[in-house]
């Protein structure tokens, strides 16, 4: 069964990271997504939209998906429905991507545990500004 990882381990997460690609980073102001995102590029962050049809979102170029990147993200947010949770671990284990980030309400436990079992640190079903908030600020 999967287990998120240890207080002082998503502290060292939060403070190791530098870019955050967010896949699902809506450009509407009011939408959780953007709200997180812009509270993490205040915290100064590299908030990276992977979003389709999209061109442009909090100053940054957005991107159809993780795989157009021109580099590997720190960590990759995750603001998409649980049923899409498994392609986009998918696409971070070929790409290399260190850590995988679920919103709250996003939760795959399949999906996370072969991320973990391929060495990801994976963090499932809880806010990255919350816990910046809780184990940062």
């Amino acid at each position: 069964m999967f287990a998120n990882p240890a207080p002082d381990q998503i502290r060292s997460l939060l403070r190791e990271v530098n870019t955050i690609a967010v896949v699902g980073l809506s450009p509407r102001p009011e939408r959780p997504s953007h709200r997180v995102s812009r509270a993490m590029q205040g915290f100064g962050y590299r908030i990276v939209p992977v979003r389709p049809a999209v061109s442009e979102i909090l100053g940054e170029k957005a991107y159809a998906r993780l795989s157009e990147l021109p580099f590997v993200p720190d960590l990759v947010d995750v603001f998409r429905a649980s049923d899409e949770v498994a392609a986009i671990v998918d696409e971070c284990i070929a790409l290399g991507v260190r850590r995988i980030w679920l919103q709250d309400g996003v939760i795959d436990e399949a999906a996370a545990a072969r991320a973990v079992a391929a060495g990801f640190t994976v963090v499932m079903d809880r806010c990255v500004w919350r816990d910046y908030m809780d184990f940062i600020a």
